[in-house]
């Protein structure tokens, strides 16, 4: 009995790797510029583990053009996204915000745990948001870090926006900020690459730990004959350690 439920269960997701996918041709894909190992810019470009992702998929759905683009920021990308110039964003939250232009497609398929970061030597005794009050922070424009923490921080905080992730860190080593808020990986890949490192100290408590999520754009004409098999092959990505081993592979290639 247990086999026969198995091969029913594999020849219905089947069509989903295989079928035609009639109206999408070509799909452009967009992400974060600099948030290595799932997402960095190279040469007008959006590279690494969530674009070889996205990318694996489309073809396995057998979309005949995938077309990764850099914007030139991460704010840059969700509002191509929103425009319509973008059919899909690699690596984002989900916030009430976002959902007005964009379709998630369920589950997520990592975690991303998000770093308070502080200079080395720097005291910050910090087990709660509320231990962040009347500092002040700096993380990079375009960033949110989910509902309930992007409110408290207009409501209680101070947090600089930088242009870009390196201006970030640039802030906070010139003393310009007390904290830096940003994605683990990309945050202490950042700094392994600007050899910085000796120079921070990332909080061993994470402030968040974020679902990261596949998304289109709402005028892309691309999502209704995609999600599902996208939902199907993400399910399979993060169930069977492919999403890991994209992420370590991508680690070594940017290093």
């Amino acid at each position: 009995m247990r086999k026969v439920i198995l091969v029913t269960f594999l020849a219905l997701c089947a069509p989903a790797f295989g079928q035609s996918v009639g109206t999408c041709d070509t799909l452009i894909i967009t992400g974060h510029p600099a948030y290595p190992p799932v997402a960095w810019a190279d040469n007008g470009k959006i590279i690494g583990a969530s674009t070889q992702l996205v990318t694996a998929i489309a073809k396995q759905l057998k979309v005949p053009n995938v077309v990764s683009k850099d914007f030139g920021s991460w704010e840059n990308a969700q509002e191509a996204i929103k425009n319509g110039q973008a059919d899909v964003i690699m690596g984002i939250y989900k916030n009430d915000v976002r959902q007005q232009y964009m379709n998630y497609i369920e589950p997520p398929y990592m975690v991303d745990p998000v770093s308070i970061v502080i200079r080395a030597g720097q005291t910050l005794k910090y087990k709660k948001w509320d231990d962040l009050k009347g500092l002040k922070g700096v993380t990079n424009e375009g960033e949110s870090f989910g509902n309930k923490f992007d409110s408290y921080i207009v409501e209680n905080l101070t947090v600089e926006r930088s242009k870009g992730v390196d201006a970030a860190f640039d802030t906070l080593l010139n003393k310009d900020a007390d904290y830096l808020i940003i994605g683990m990986y990309p945050g202490k890949m950042v700094a392994r690459n600007r050899k910085i490192m000796s120079q921070l100290n990332f909080m061993p408590k994470s402030l968040e730990v974020a679902n990261m999520y596949i998304a289109f754009s709402k005028q892309s004409a691309c999502y209704d004959v995609l999600k599902a098999g996208f939902s199907t092959a993400i399910i399979h990505a993060a169930s069977s350690g492919r999403v890991k081993q994209l992420l370590i592979d991508a680690d070594k290639k940017f290093n």
